[in-house]
C-alpha cells in the first residue's frame, strides 16, 4: 500500500520535519547556513500563503511550525524551500547528491492550547534535549528562538545566482553580497496565542526557555555527561553522519486530550478512505471522479502517442 495522502485542514497549525539524507551533518551551523536557510525560508513564505510561527534547524534535520492556507500551499512552499536549500547546501559543502533523502513529513496540530504550546516547546528544546547546548538560545544554527524572545524579525539573505552566473559569463568579478538581497520575516503567533499581546507571548516563551535550561542542567548532572558545546558542533564535518540514527513512527496528529485526538484521527481516516476510493475510480478510467477537498489528485501513468510495434 502506498503512502497516506497528505491531509491538511485549512489554516491548521502544522509541524513540518525534513531530514538530511543518511542523517549527514549537511545542515551544520555556520554563518553562511543561517543566511541561506533564513533567506530561502523568508522568500518561500513571501511567495506562498504560508505563515511561519517557529523553526529550528539542527545539523541533520529541521522542524517548522507553519500555518498554510491549504495542502496545496504547503506542498508548493516546501517544494520551493527544499529545492533552493538543497542547491545552496550543495554549493556550500560540495555535495553533489540529494540533500533530503525523503519528502518532508507533516503532522497537524490540534486547536488545543496545550497541544500547540507543547509543539512550540519541543522546537525550542531542540539542541538541548540532544545534549548539544545548555540553553535554547545557545544554538548557533538557524532558529526562531531569538525572534520569539526579543520580538525582532528573522533576517536572511537571498543570493541571486542567475545574476552571478551572468557576471561570470562576462568575466566580471563581484563580491559575495553584490547580487544578494536582505529579507526580514515577522513570525506569526501560534493560533492559541493569537489573542495575546507580544509581552505576554514573550513571557511564556521565556518561561519555556527557563524550564528547558533547568531540565538540561539536571540531565547533565544526572548522567555526568557535559554538553557537546558550540565549538565542537561548528567543527563537525558536514559529510559525516552519526553512527546510529534515532527513528520513531510519525504520529497521525498532535493533540493533548484523548477525545480530540480520536476525533481528528476519525476525520483523517474518513479523508483517506474517500481519497483511496476516488483513486481506484480514477485508475479504472473514471476521469470525472471527485477527490475530497484539500487533496492532490494522484499522477496518471504516461500514455505514449505511438502505437506499439507490430509483432514479428
Amino acid at each position: 500500500m502506498g503512502n497516506d495522502p497528505r491531509w491538511v485542514p485549512p489554516r491548521a497549525l502544522v509541524e513540518v520535519t525534513q531530514k538530511a539524507i543518511h542523517g549527514r551533518y549537511l545542515l551544520r551551523p555556520s554563518r553562511d547556513l543561517v543566511e541561506i536557510f533564513n533567506g530561502v525560508l523568508i522568500c518561500a513564505a513571501n511567495r506562498y500563503p504560508v505563515e511561519v510561527c517557529a523553526f529550528t534547524c539542527l545539523s541533520n534535520h529541521s522542524h517548522m511550525l507553519v500555518i498554510p492556507e491549504d495542502c496545496q500551499a504547503l506542498s508548493a512552499f516546501m517544494g520551493y524551500f527544499a529545492g533552493n536549500v538543497a542547491k545552496e547546501i550543495g554549493r556550500l559543502h560540495d555535495w553533489r547528491q540529494k540533500l533530503f533523502g525523503r519528502p518532508y513529513s507533516h503532522v497537524v496540530v490540534s486547536d488545543e492550547v496545550a497541544a500547540q504550546e507543547q509543539r512550540l516547546r519541543y522546537l525550542l528544546s531542540n539542541g538541548c534535549k540532544e545534549g548539544l547546548v545548555k540553553r535554547p538560545e545557545d544554538w548557533p544554527g538557524p532558529s526562531s528562538t531569538e525572534a520569539l524572545l526579543t520580538g525582532r524579525t528573522v533576517r536572511g539573505v537571498w543570493f541571486d545566482r542567475s545574476a552571478e552566473y551572468e557576471a561570470r559569463r562576462c568575466n566580471r568579478s563581484f563580491g559575495k553580497y553584490e547580487f544578494a538581497e536582505v529579507h526580514d520575516l515577522e513570525l506569526t503567533p501560534i493560533p492559541a496565542w493569537a489573542h495575546l499581546s507580544f509581552g505576554e507571548r514573550r513571557e511564556r516563551v521565556r518561561e519555556m526557555v527557563r524550564q528547558i535550561t533547568a531540565e538540561t542542567r539536571e540531565q547533565t548532572e544526572k548522567t555526568g555527561r557535559s554538553t557537546v558545546g558550540v565549538k565542537r558542533i561548528l567543527r563537525q564535518d558536514p559529510h559525516d553522519k552519526p553512527a546510529k540514527s534515532k527513528s520513531s513512527p510519525k504520529p497521525i496528529v498532535h493533540a493533548k486530550s484523548p477525545g480530540v485526538r480520536r476525533a481528528m484521527k476519525i476525520e483523517f481516516y474518513l479523508f483517506r478512505s474517500a481519497y483511496r476510493e476516488a483513486s481506484e475510480a480514477l485508475r479504472a478510467g473514471d476521469f470525472s471522479v471527485e477527490f475530497p477537498p484539500g487533496s492532490h489528485r494522484p499522477r496518471l501513468p504516461f500514455v505514449t502517442g505511438m502505437p506499439p510495434p507490430a509483432p514479428g
